[in-house]
C-alpha cells in the first residue's frame, strides 16, 4: 500500500492547515501527492497565494510543492490517507472542547472511501480516538472501522516558531488500529523524517504519551513559578538562584513565566478530565494548573505594588505592555496569559498601551477587545513598562525598552530578559 502513495497513485489529505497541519503537509508534499483542506476560505486563499500568516513557512516553501489547497470537502474522497490536525481547545470551564474534532470527523466521514486510513494528530485524552472519533466516522460514512477503513494516531509535536525541531527532524510517534496500519503509517511518516519513528503499542498509549509531554512541562514551570513567589518574599532574585542551582549536572533547566498557548496551558485539562471521569481526582496536576493560571494576576499585583512604591499615582497611569502573543517570536495569540495581566491592571484604573510587532491587530481586537498600538504612535515615556514577551525586536534593543520608562518609573521584566548590571539607576526594576 505504501508504494501506491510513493508512486503518487494515491493521495494524502491533511485536514486543518494551521500551525500543525501546514508544516506537516509541506513536508509530506516533498514525497507524496497531497491535498490541503481547511474550512477557512481566507486561509486556503492565502496559502494558494504562497503566504503563511502563522509564519511557520516562507514564501519559497510554496514553490513547486504541488499541494492542492481546497475548502471543498468533496476533494477528501480522492485521498487514501486522511490526517486530521485540528485544534482541541478547552472551554471557559477548563473542560475539553471537541467541537473542531467532531465537525472535522463528520466531514471526513461524509467523504471517506472504503479502504482509506484516517489518522488523528490533535491532542486528546486516552481512548478519545476510539470513543469520540470512530463512532462519528462510522455514522457518517456507513463504513465499519477495522473492516472498511482503518485508523491511527500520531501526536503532533509542533513548537511554533522553532526552526530546529521541525517535522522532518523530530521523532514521530505512530500507532494504528492493527499491525498493518501501524507499519504503513511508520513508512509514511518515516519517509519525511529519515525513519525516526517510534511505534507505540496502541493508539491509547500514543494519546497518553502526547498529553503527558506537556503536562510534565506545565508542572515544572509551575514549580518555578511557586519558587519565584517564595524567593520574592525572601528578597532573593529567582534568576540568580536558578543560575546557581543550574550548575548541578542533573538540575532541570526550567524558568518561571506565563503559560499560555494551545498546548501546555490546555493539554493537562484533557488528562484531568479523563482522570475524574474514571474516578481519580488529580491533585498534583490541578495544583500546577492553578499556579500557572494565576500568574497573570500575580504579576499585575506586583506591578501595582512597585508603582505605588515609586511614588506614582496608580489611577490613570499610562503603562506600556510590550508583547501580547503567547510566546516569543510567533504571532499566535491563542490563550495568551499576557491578557490576564492587562485585565487585572485595568481593574486598578490603569491606562494601557499595547505594542506587539507580530500579533495581528484585528485578531487581538476580536479575541480580547484590546487595541494594539503602532510603534510610531507610542508615547516617548511611560510610568511603567512591562516587557511581557521576549520578541527578538525587544531583545535586540533592550536599551530602547528602558528608554520607554520615565525617570523614577517602573520596569517589569516577566521573562528576566535584562541583566541587572545594565539597568538604569533611576528606575525600579522587578522580575519573576
Amino acid at each position: 500500500m505504501f508504494q501506491d502513495f510513493l508512486k503518487k497513485d494515491k493521495k494524502i489529505a491533511v485536514v486543518g492547515l494551521g500551525y500543525v497541519g501546514m508544516p506537516l503537509l509541506y513536508h509530506l508534499s516533498k514525497k507524496f501527492s497531497t491535498i490541503g483542506f481547511d474550512v477557512n476560505k481566507n486561509r486556503v486563499e492565502e496559502l494558494k497565494n504562497g503566504k503563511d500568516s502563522t509564519g511557520e513557512l516562507a514564501e519559497k516553501d510554496f514553490l513547486n510543492n504541488g499541494i492542492e489547497f481546497t475548502n471543498s470537502a468533496e476533494r477528501l474522497q480522492e485521498a487514501g490517507l486522511i490526517i486530521v490536525a485540528v485544534p482541541t481547545p478547552i472551554n471557559e470551564h477548563n473542560l475539553p472542547d471537541f467541537t473542531p474534532l467532531i465537525k472535522s470527523s463528520e466531514t471526513v466521514g461524509k467523504n471517506l472511501r472504503k479502504g482509506a486510513v484516517v489518522v488523528y494528530e490533535s491532542t486528546v485524552y486516552p481512548y478519545a480516538t476510539r470513543e469520540v472519533c470512530v463512532p462519528i466516522l462510522e455514522k457518517f460514512s456507513g463504513l465499519k472501522c477495522c473492516k472498511d477503513f482503518f485508523i491511527g494516531y500520531s501526536p503532533e509535536r509542533i513548537n511554533p516558531g522553532d526552526k530546529v525541531h521541525t517535522v522532518d527532524k523530530m521523532t514521530k510517534i505512530v500507532s494504528g488500529s492493527d499491525e498493518k496500519t501501524l507499519n504503513f503509517l511508520a513508512e509514511i511518516y518515516g519517509a519525511i523524517n529519515n525513519n525516526n519513528i517510534f511505534k507505540a503499542e496502541s493508539i491509547e498509549t500514543a494519546e497518553a504519551a502526547k498529553i503527558i509531554e506537556n503536562t510534565q512541562r506545565d508542572l515544572n514551570i509551575a514549580l518555578m513559578n511557586e519558587l519565584s513567589m517564595i524567593f520574592d518574599k525572601l528578597n532573593l532574585d529567582t534568576k540568580s538562584v536558578l543560575d546557581a542551582a543550574g550548575t548541578k549536572w542533573n538540575f532541570l533547566h526550567f524558568e518561571p513565566g506565563l503559560v499560555g498557548g494551545h498546548c501546555i496551558g490546555v493539554d493537562p485539562y484533557y488528562l484531568t478530565y479523563k482522570a475524574q471521569e474514571i474516578g481519580h481526582h488529580p491533585e498534583v496536576i490541578l495544583a500546577g494548573r492553578r499556579i500557572n493560571d494565576s500568574m497573570g494576576e500575580y504579576i499585575a499585583k506586583q506591578t501595582v505594588k512597585k508603582i505605588i512604591k515609586s511614588g506614582q499615582i496608580v489611577l490613570n497611569l499610562k503603562v506600556l505592555i510590550l508583547g501580547i502573543t503567547f510566546k516569543e517570536n510567533v504571532g499566535d495569540i491563542r490563550n495568551s496569559k499576557v491578557v490576564d495581566i492587562m485585565n487585572e491592571l485595568k481593574e486598578f484604573g490603569i491606562k494601557l498601551d499595547i505594542y506587539d510587532p507580530l500579533a495581528d491587530k484585528n485578531a487581538v481586537k476580536k479575541e480580547y477587545g484590546f487595541e494594539l498600538k503602532d510603534r510610531e504612535n507610542l508615547d516617548k515615556q511611560y510610568g511603567c513598562v512591562i516587557l511581557a514577551v521576549k520578541h527578538k525586536e525587544f531583545i535586540d534593543n533592550l536599551k530602547a525598552v528602558q528608554d520607554f520608562v520615565k525617570q523614577n518609573g517602573v520596569l517589569i521584566d516577566v521573562k528576566s530578559a535584562l541583566e541587572k548590571g545594565g539597568l538604569r539607576k533611576d528606575i525600579a526594576y522587578w522580575r519573576l
